[in-house]
């Protein structure tokens, strides 16, 4: 089979034993190296995106990604922006929305919450896989019915079916003995766990109740609630429809979860960044090795430019060489990687490493990040052959073969 002749030499001098012992463990070295690192990187990358989605899941699956507010609107207002704006891409549901912080009063303790009014049962319908106790749809079929953690019941001391008082201080009346938080006993009829800090924080109702708890008016329009496929393409919509948000005032999720998506984003840049310096360590093995390579072939590099190989025909020669310690480093590494990022859990245990409460590590492949983590290994291990294969072809066959 045809081959080109700098890439005939280039692969075979790379299989070729080396006489070297000490080049031959430098370019073992750098494999190894790049190996270990792509495979490190692969897998904390890896483990860090599913948290990162299942964190996006638990705690950005019940709260609205983005409110729209406009105080002079009407409710056929937000009828005609929902038929408007429903199909746009990527836009997944559009509906009514109020919040209160209000506090939960039991017989047993108080607890500071975030009252979420709904007005349909398929808003934050993420919650409703959650429910162990109850039915989510009774919370629209039953007047002043509550829904809340499974955590919040048990810190109440709170069954299914039982009432519970919850209290506005923003919103009050006034009596003789002075101003008192408004309040309503309300019944709880479904219990959820989503495990993760909403359980301690959030709790549900349907909205003309909580629009009542705040004393609003009955003309009162409440919110626009806006959910997405991707709380994370909330910069991508206004960008692509800035009509969407005309007139109103605009808060998103990252005015509640913002600090925490921040630095989980900027651990995993920070990860990266470290265990992609220890690739780098690795390829710079790679201009160790091939610079000796160039140093002991000299002889040889010289007689082939005698018999008509080129400057740029030997250079190609070592960018080959040097391009297959990083092409089969990169190969391995990867392999290792996808490996031990999809099996994590089952080794884990197996070495007996358990995590608090038997929670399991998320693991998630982005195809895009990876092809980039690959190409990143491979355009590093061809930079670094670029100078020992320039000085490689540098060498002056009269020079070297004066005294052959």
């Amino acid at each position: 089979m045809f081959q080109p002749v700098s890439l005939f030499i280039g692969l075979r001098y790379s299989r070729a034993a080396k006489g070297n012992a000490f080049i031959s463990f430098i370019s073992f070295f750098s494999i190894t190296g790049i190996s270990l690192g792509l495979m490190a990187l692969i897998t904390v990358v890896s483990v860090m995106n599913g948290f990162e989605d299942k964190l996006k899941q638990t705690m950005l699956g019940y709260i609205p990604h983005l409110t729209l507010a406009k105080n002079d609107q009407s409710l056929a207002e937000i009828t005609a922006f929902n038929e408007k704006w429903q199909a746009t891409s990527p836009i997944k549901s559009i509906a009514p929305y109020i919040k209160a912080e209000a506090l939960l009063q039991s017989s047993a303790d108080i607890r500071p919450i975030l009252l979420q009014g709904l007005y349909q049962a398929t808003q934050f319908e993420a919650i409703v896989n959650t429910v162990t106790q109850g039915r989510w749809q009774a919370l629209f079929e039953q007047r002043y019915s509550i829904a809340m953690s499974q955590y919040l019941a048990s810190k109440l001391q709170l069954r299914v079916g039982e009432q519970i008082r919850v209290l506005v201080p923003s919103a009050a009346n006034y009596t003789p003995a002075g101003r008192v938080p408004s309040q309503r006993l309300f019944t709880l009829v479904a219990t959820f766990s989503t495990g993760s800090e909403v359980d301690t924080a959030i709790a549900f109702t349907g909205g003309e109740y909580v629009a009542r708890l705040l004393k609003q008016d009955t003309n009162t329009i409440p919110d626009i609630a806006i959910q997405l496929d991707d709380a994370f393409l909330v910069d991508e919509l206004l960008t692509r429809h800035p009509e969407l948000i005309d007139g109103f005032n605009v808060t998103d999720w990252r005015s509640v979860q913002g600090a925490l998506f921040s630095a989980v984003a900027m651990e995993k840049r920070i990860m990266s960044l470290l265990l992609g310096l220890i690739i780098l360590v690795a390829v710079f093995n790679i201009v160790s090795a091939l610079i000796m390579m160039v140093g002991e072939k000299q002889s040889e590099v010289a007689i082939l430019q005698t018999i008509g190989l080129t400057p740029g025909q030997v250079q190609i020669v070592f960018i080959v060489q040097g391009l297959y310690n990083g092409v089969f480093g990169t190969v391995i590494g990867g392999i290792l990687g996808l490996l031990l990022a999809a099996n994590i859990n089952p080794i884990l245990s197996a070495v007996g490493i358990h995590f608090l409460g038997g929670v399991a590590l998320p693991v998630l492949f982005e195809p895009d990040q990876l092809a980039i983590i690959f190409v990143a290994s491979l355009a590093m291990s061809f930079l670094a052959t670029l100078y020992p294969a320039a000085k490689a072809a540098g060498v002056r066959p009269a020079e070297v073969l004066r005294y052959e």
